[in-house]
């Protein structure tokens, strides 16, 4: 069977090195050394693989490592912890948005974790052990992994709340056309990030809490930092969500005047013409009897006569303040 749902392993510590083979990697796993391996979630072999393998972890723990559908939570199991988090989309195409779950394993000396995606915050952890930088304990890793997806979130968040700066400043300089897909997108993204940013940031907080071997006093303190971080981006996508609803009401009330100010524009004009489409169509019938037929000037007398009306229904259009005329600007 190849090993490629296996993306990668490494041991931690001093002697941190990469692991290679299956077998390899189960034999550290085991040891008190920590080890660390990625697995690709939504293959059958990655749950053949840990119930052969880690058939040492409770079944309830295991099951939730290959579930399909996760929400962020942190659940303690006797020194280890079974956590789910989400990371931000920044594969090449898709939107940040659709947040990719990270399931974690970490007892004092494992890490497991899966993921169906590309995650950068795991290629980070990655390209870390590859340079001999990586965490030395398994709750260093969990305080690295979570301080470096909170930091990604904090990044796209700012981004957002840039996005929204941007649109309430074309509207306030009156360039309110073609907004309102962009605020709909926007809002969109907000009510996405939401519904992960709240449970994961309870996720951490929990984390933190955690008593036992797995976490040192600096460990709980950067984790008590990444929940402050959440609780302010949960803050901002709060803002942005009122903001961008305000928003959408004023481009909504925007469209309604501009509607309103046609319809008055129509039924000013309906109010000059009405009475001119009457007569003309009145002084068309063609039969016989009508008044001015045989008179050559009576055309012109008829035409002049509409023209005086409609300055007429004019003037008292204005004098019944239904009309206005617009005073020039003084600007320069």
């Amino acid at each position: 069977m190849s090993d490629d749902f296996i993306h990668f392993a490494f041991t931690l510590g001093d002697g941190s090195a990469p692991l290679h083979g299956s077998d390899s990697i189960a034999a550290a796993l085991q040891e008190e050394t920590c080890a660390w391996v990625h697995l690709q979630a939504d293959d059958p072999r990655s749950d053949d693989w840990i119930d052969a393998h880690l058939d040492y972890l409770p079944e309830a723990v295991r099951d939730a490592l290959i579930a399909d559908a996760t929400r962020p939570r942190t659940s303690a199991v006797g020194d280890g912890v079974l956590l789910n988090v989400r990371g931000v989309n920044l594969n090449e195409g898709e939107d940040p948005e659709d947040m990719i779950s990270v399931r974690i394993w970490a007892d004092p000396a494992r890490i497991v974790t899966l993921t169906r995606r590309p995650l950068r915050s795991v290629e980070h952890m990655r390209d870390l052990f590859a340079a001999g930088e990586g965490p030395a304990t398994a709750g260093r890793f969990l305080a690295v992994l979570v301080e470096e997806l909170t930091e990604r979130i904090g990044s796209v968040v700012t981004e957002m709340d840039v996005d929204a700066d941007a649109l309430e400043d074309r509207l306030l300089r009156g360039e309110e056309n073609g907004l309102g897909p962009r605020i709909t997108d926007s809002r969109a993204a907000v009510v996405d990030f939401r519904r992960f940013l709240v449970p994961q940031r309870e996720a951490i907080a929990r984390l933190h809490g955690v008593t036992g071997p797995l976490l040192s006093e600096d460990d709980r303190f950067e984790l008590q930092e990444a929940e402050d971080n959440l609780r302010r981006h949960t803050e901002v996508i709060e803002s942005l969500r009122e903001r961008l609803l305000v928003l959408k009401d004023e481009i909504a009330s925007l469209s309604d005047a501009r509607l309103n100010r046609n319809l008055y524009i129509l039924s000013v004009v309906s109010a000059v013409f009405l009475p001119l489409g009457f007569l003309t169509g009145l002084m068309g019938i063609n039969l016989a009897g009508m008044p001015g037929a045989s008179w050559p000037p009576a055309f012109w007398v008829f035409t002049g006569a509409l023209g005086a009306l409609t300055l007429v229904l004019l003037a008292l259009l204005w004098r019944w303040g239904v009309i206005r005329l617009r005073r020039a600007s003084t600007r320069p």
